[in-house]
C-alpha cells in the first residue's frame, strides 16, 4: 500500500494551531479592578458578597470612553434576601427618589421602570455564584456619577460607588465635550 499523502492545506492548519498554542494568553489584571479587553475597551471586575461592598468603590474614566462591568456575587445567602446589582445613574437624577422608587420594584429586580430614562447601565440581580456584564459608554459630561445595588438596604449600608468623568487634558472647564464616534 502507498503512503497516505496529506493534502497541503493540512500542513497549514497544523502550523496554524502551533501557532496559537504559543500565542500569548490574556494578562491577568493590571490594576483595581481593571483588565484589557477588545481595543478601546477598558473591563472592570467587581466583586460583591454578603458583606454588601462593592470591590471596587471608585472608577475613573475618560469622557466617552467604553467601559465593561463584570460584576460578579459570591454571597452566601439565598437571592430572595441577599441580591445584588449595579446601577449607575445619571449625576443630575435624584439620588434619594430613586432608591426609594426602587426599593417598591421587587417585579421589575427593583429597578423603576418610571425612572429608566437616569439609567446610564445597569446588570440584572445577581444572586450568589452569579455574574453578569454590561457595556456602555462613560457619560460626556465631566462630573460623578453614582452607583449602586438597588436592592433594598443594601445603598444604605454601603454598597455604592462613584463613577468619576474626568475632563480631557486641557479642556476648560465647562467647554462642550466632543462626541465620541
Amino acid at each position: 500500500m502507498p503512503p497516505m499523502r496529506l493534502p497541503p492545506a493540512f500542513f497549514c492548519l497544523a502550523i496554524a494551531l502551533g501557532l496559537a498554542a504559543c500565542a500569548p494568553k490574556e494578562a491577568a489584571p493590571t490594576a483595581a479592578g481593571a483588565a484589557p479587553a477588545a481595543p478601546g475597551r477598558r473591563v472592570i471586575e467587581i466583586m460583591t458578597g454578603d458583606n454588601m461592598k462593592y470591590s471596587v468603590p471608585e472608577i475613573d474614566a475618560a469622557p466617552g470612553e467604553e467601559l465593561k462591568v463584570v460584576m460578579s456575587s459570591n454571597s452566601s445567602q439565598p437571592r430572595e434576601v441577599m441580591a445584588h446589582n449595579f446601577v449607575l445613574l445619571d449625576k443630575d437624577a435624584d439620588l434619594v427618589d430613586f432608591i426609594q422608587a426602587a426599593s417598591t420594584a421587587k417585579a421589575d429586580g427593583y429597578l423603576p421602570t418610571e425612572l429608566m430614562g437616569e439609567v446610564i447601565a445597569h446588570t440584572k440581580l445577581l444572586g450568589g455564584g452569579q455574574s453578569d456584564e454590561v457595556v456602555f459608554k462613560a457619560p460626556a459630561a465631566p462630573g460623578e456619577y453614582p452607583y449602586f445595588c438597588t436592592f433594598p438596604g443594601h445603598y444604605l449600608t454601603g454598597m455604592h460607588g462613584t463613577l468619576v468623568v474626568k475632563a480631557a487634558a486641557g479642556a476648560t472647564p465647562g467647554a462642550a465635550v466632543p462626541a465620541a464616534h
